[in-house]
């Protein structure tokens, strides 16, 4: 069983991915976090194995809450939720480290990305 953390200024988007992750693991623990700095406090006190997290927040941007987490966590997977799909910001979304997963997020999406994250804690685990 992993916990995951969901970060999303919107609580609705936040309430659309925990919906799809439950469907796909109704075991995991998910916390969430509605901006930044709330989901690195969520990280220091419970450190989620994996990191859901949107681009557009108030505050700091979820490209650079990736790069910090990716820098303080670097076997943590992290996936950006974005409508914005863009080369440029798909781009730097891999320079970081991160998957990129489009909005609206789909189940089969999701699903790439946790299959991929559970080989990787798996990997990093053994």
């Amino acid at each position: 069983m992993y916990k995951v953390l969901i970060v999303d200024d919107s609580k609705l988007a936040r309430m659309s991915v925990a919906k799809l992750l439950n469907g796909l693991r109704p075991a995991w623990s998910r916390d969430e976090a509605a901006n930044a700095d709330e989901a690195l406090e969520r990280v220091a006190r419970t450190l989620p194995d994996i990191v859901l997290l949107d681009i557009n927040m108030p505050g700091r941007d979820g490209l650079a809450l990736a790069a910090e987490l990716h820098a303080m966590h670097p076997d943590m997977p992290l996936a950006v939720i974005s409508a914005n799909v863009q080369d440029e910001i798909m781009a730097r979304t891999r320079e970081i480290g991160a998957a990129f997963l489009p909005k609206p997020l789909t189940p089969q999406a999701l699903a790439d990305f946790i299959s991929g994250a559970e080989a990787r804690l798996t990997a990093t685990a053994g």
